[in-house]
């Protein structure tokens, strides 16, 4: 039987290289990314950065919850921390998450984008621009139209750009939004995208 119409053969290649990899997901999310990382080797040599929605006026505990079940270092991202490879960072609660030039993070108070801050769109638009074609960048379950401009400003500035299949996902809209807007590079089910970071992890290394 064929498969479903978003699924266009044949498929884009892998990029190059990638040096980093940015994450959004809301509602479904934790689960979601338990999954995704579960086989995440020792040796994983990406930088990870996430974006999950969550309420500001608590402290997340992403950051030791996946500390305790990873083995690579995880952490929650701060003001100036520099990007180290083979980490994954969390964005903490009630600020945006920005990559800079040079390798760090900022972290903003500007308004909610979404009705969520930290925002997906600020991640993906910020990491493309620090990153160019050395991103790649995922969309995961949640309720909303948050990382869908931006999964589209990474394809546009030449990174790749991958979404959780709507089939799957928890809750569809934010994989569908992204999908609508610009045809990402794929669209799999957690099992590809786990597959998927594998694959990114064996391509030759960026410099940046």
């Amino acid at each position: 039987m064929a498969g479903p119409a978003f699924y266009p053969p044949p498929l884009l290649p892998l990029p190059a290289t990638v040096a980093a990899v940015a994450i959004g997901a809301s509602a479904g999310g934790v689960q979601a990314l338990l999954r995704l990382f579960a086989d995440l080797p020792v040796d994983f040599r990406l930088s990870l950065f996430v974006v999950v929605h969550m309420p500001e006026d608590r402290s997340s505990g992403l950051s030791d919850l996946f500390a305790q079940r990873l083995r690579i270092p995880v952490r929650e991202a701060a003001d100036k921390m520099p990007v180290e490879r083979g980490t994954l960072y969390f964005a903490p609660p009630g600020y945006h998450l920005q990559l800079e030039p040079g390798g760090s993070f900022s972290l903003s108070c500007d308004p909610p984008l979404h009705f969520s801050r930290p925002s997906i769109d600020v991640l993906f638009e910020t990491a493309a621009h620090a990153y160019g074609a050395a991103l790649a960048a995922l969309l995961l379950t949640g309720a909303s139209a948050d990382g869908a401009e931006g999964l589209a400003t990474v394809g546009r500035l030449g990174g790749f750009t991958a979404v959780q299949d709507p089939a799957e996902a928890q809750i569809p809209t934010m994989p569908q939004a992204a999908i609508d807007l610009r045809r990402p590079d794929r669209i799999l089910p957690l099992a590809g995208l786990s597959a998927l970071l594998a694959a990114l992890n064996e391509l030759p290394s960026s410099p940046c």
